[in-house]
């Protein structure tokens, strides 16, 4: 894709108009060093299961109210949160993050102990806590000013913080405890207020997200408006106060469709036909000939010649039609007949609309990420290698720029291509390293479980020692997702009754 440069607003800038607004070493697997390239598996700091069945034991025990065993659990806690840290600091990847969902069943006495123990034993010094979901939001229900309904609704859970609890569990054990988040993804609750309705986002067959994605409850919003960019800035802010080792922001794009539909080619596939995003379209005209140009396009999803001869008669006084980017043919109009001219400015129409909706997206994140920056909490961006792509003429519906994505951020690439072997999960992280620019901290999330292949994706220690190649550039990576590890046990904590 052609770059357009568009001229936007600063995120200072953004961010003034949004404030006058609102205002021991045989704990180890094998191997601790290095292996040769034929080796099975690489190191990867998991504590043996010797280790990890005495710890249960204990931390079962300690639960009970002995006092002994309590001390000696929170010993062996101590002392696997060291040894994990010193291999992690010689053995790479040097940063192994775990991604992990919480249920109101986690609030139970020992649960959370449990489950960041298990991350520990894995090997793991990150865990990403989903913090914003499906509409939800971990926040206690009495400490919760945001729009979302809180997670935790039951009685007696009101005042219960599970996200602080996960932040200082996780620390007790060594843990850098991150707040992932959804982020132009709403959730369905957030479609069911009437006083939101403006916010949706709508392409130009009429459509929300509602209609287009399979599991009916994505609702992606419109990164212009001004009220969906209050709301989530007020989530982040609170979240923030929990003071996570960082932020992570997923669902930084538009939906994606299926079928035909999963390629954007004509105007109407477009998610800007919401009132702020036409609004802020509209003011990238320079002249009344660009204005004019515009509303045609987006109305009809072309110009023709007859329209451009009509508006040269409207607007004599007025060279070539002009919006921010563009840069008018050497000749003069005089010149150049409206058939000549015709599909050159159809073919710049779309581009401009293209990049107006990938600059929604890009100043989304800008302002999401602000009140994590501003108190020196890191934030990163989760996306799809291919969420960019061009095909043929169109492009990816998803519409996710997350090649001019600052390297301020940490960058997430979902590498979770499925071909029965890692080649693809490679190709698609190298696309990212290639493109990324110096300095830039990519962080490749793979999809999958240890020991075993999944969803036609190799077991993860498959997948970690075919992207050790990229030692050079790639310091962390992450494992989606607990969940996928431990299958019934997930299912168990979704599920159960608390008591």
């Amino acid at each position: 894709m052609s770059k357009l440069a568009l001229s936007v607003a600063k995120p200072k800038l953004i961010l003034r108009q949004l404030f006058a607004v609102i205002f021991s070493t045989t704990l180890f697997l094998p191997y601790l060093k290095s292996q040769p390239a034929n080796a099975q598996v690489t190191s990867y700091c998991h504590i043996t299961s010797t280790a990890v069945k005495e710890k249960e034991k204990l931390r079962l025990s300690a639960q009970k109210g002995d006092r002994e065993a309590a001390n000696r659990y929170q010993q062996l806690v101590r002392q696997h949160s060291q040894a994990v840290s010193d291999c992690r600091r010689s053995t790479w990847p040097q940063v192994q993050a775990i991604w992990l969902r919480l249920y109101p069943c986690d609030v139970q006495a020992g649960a959370l102990d449990r489950i960041m123990d298990n991350v520990v034993n894995k090997g793991y010094n990150q865990v990403y806590v989903e913090t914003f979901y499906d509409g939800r939001v971990l926040l206690p229900k009495n400490s919760n000013p945001t729009v979302w309904p809180s997670v935790l609704r039951d009685k007696g859970q009101e005042n219960t913080d599970l996200l602080a609890q996960s932040i200082q569990k996780g620390r007790e054990r060594g843990l850098k405890v991150y707040s992932w988040m959804f982020t132009t993804n709403f959730g369905y609750t957030y479609a069911k207020r009437k006083d939101r309705e403006e916010a949706i986002a709508r392409n130009g067959k009429g459509q929300t997200s509602l209609y287009v994605v399979d599991n009916g409850s994505q609702v992606f919003v419109d990164p212009y408006n001004l009220q969906a960019k209050r709301d989530f800035y007020e989530m982040v802010t609170e979240v923030t106060r929990r003071r996570p080792d960082g932020v992570l922001f997923d669902y930084v794009r538009y939906p994606r469709q299926a079928g035909k539909d999963s390629i954007a080619t004509r105007v109407t596939d477009l998610w800007l036909y919401s009132k702020s995003t036409q609004q802020a379209l509209f003011q990238r005209a320079l002249n009344n000939k660009g204005l004019g140009m515009i509303r045609l396009f987006l109305s009809k999803g072309y110009v023709t010649s007859s329209d451009i001869a009509k508006l040269d008669k409207q607007y004599p006084q007025e060279g070539e039609p002009l919006w921010q980017g563009r840069t008018p043919p050497i000749q003069q109009k005089a010149l150049n007949s409206p058939q000549q001219r015709q599909p050159l400015l159809q073919s710049e129409l779309w581009q401009l609309s293209v990049a107006h909706a990938m600059q929604g997206i890009l100043d989304f994140v800008a302002l999401a990420a602000y009140p994590a920056q501003q108190i020196g909490v890191p934030a990163g961006v989760v996306f799809f290698p291919g969420g960019n792509k061009t095909v043929g003429k169109g492009y990816d519906s998803r519409l996710q720029p997350w090649d001019r994505f600052p390297n301020s951020l940490e960058w997430h690439p979902m590498a979770y291509g499925k071909c029965g072997t890692s080649n693809c999960i490679v190709s698609q992280v190298k696309r990212v390293i290639d493109t990324a620019k110096p300095g830039t901290q990519v962080i490749p999330a793979l999809a999958g479980a240890w020991g075993k292949s999944i969803s036609n994706r190799p077991p993860l220690e498959k997948q970690m020692q075919a992207l050790s190649q990229y030692k050079p550039y790639i310091k962390g990576v992450s494992h989606f997702a607990y969940s996928w590890q431990n299958p019934q046990d997930d299912n168990d904590r979704k599920f159960c009754r608390v008591r």
